[in-house]
């Protein structure tokens, strides 16, 4: 491993540990040339998936896109970003077990990042979903609240599909990379006073 400060190419491994949830290596080296210190990340090599837009366009998964949508919707939630980070870790591992689906839609993406933050902050739920769902009012809001308190109640094994999640709906999702409260703001009501309601 080439050390960043000297370039020199031997260095000896002071530590290494797991870290991303199992998924890395975490190293920590010495050079042997200038005695400097540094880390190094040794990740598996995922085979690349390609994700289909609302438009039909195609682009590779990106990982860093998908991180930045779910940090604006957990921002001021108090969920930390060990959490979110391991929360990214997990989809993206239920994505690469698809062994024989290398397409994905930007729903599929969607409804995975909805189904772990309705684990971890019901206010990020709505805050991602106001953006990716395209709510257009309050009544999208109320609607999305009133669905949630009622999955809340109710077994995991009797609980139906949301209108939202009915492809017979309409409703057509955005592409979750894109994510940005900002978005929703402009058109609905904020989150937070809908969330207090």
């Amino acid at each position: 491993m080439r050390c960043p400060f000297c370039q020199h190419t031997d260095s000896r491994v002071l530590e290494s540990r797991s870290a991303e949830a199992g998924q890395s290596v975490r190293r920590r080296r010495e050079c042997l040339l200038c005695n400097r210190r540094f880390t190094t990340y040794e990740r598996i090599e995922y085979v690349p998936i390609t994700v289909i837009k609302r438009d039909g366009s195609r682009e590779s998964f990106d990982r860093s896109k998908l991180l930045r949508g779910i940090v604006r919707a957990c921002e001021k939630t108090g969920v930390e970003s060990g959490q979110i980070e391991n929360l990214v870790d997990e989809i993206e591992a239920q994505l690469q077990q698809q062994r024989f689906r290398r397409e994905v839609t930007s729903n599929d993406i969607g409804e995975l990042v909805l189904a772990q933050l309705q684990e971890v902050s019901e206010v990020a739920y709505i805050r991602f979903a106001s953006v990716y769902r395209q709510f257009q009012g309050i009544r999208d809001f109320v609607d999305t609240l009133k669905d949630l308190q009622n999955q809340s109640d109710r077994p995991l094994s009797d609980r139906s599909p949301t209108p939202e999640e009915d492809p017979s709906s309409g409703k057509s999702p955005d592409d979750p990379g894109q994510l940005t409260l900002n978005d929703a703001h402009q058109d609905s009501p904020p989150v937070s006073s809908l969330a207090q309601a």
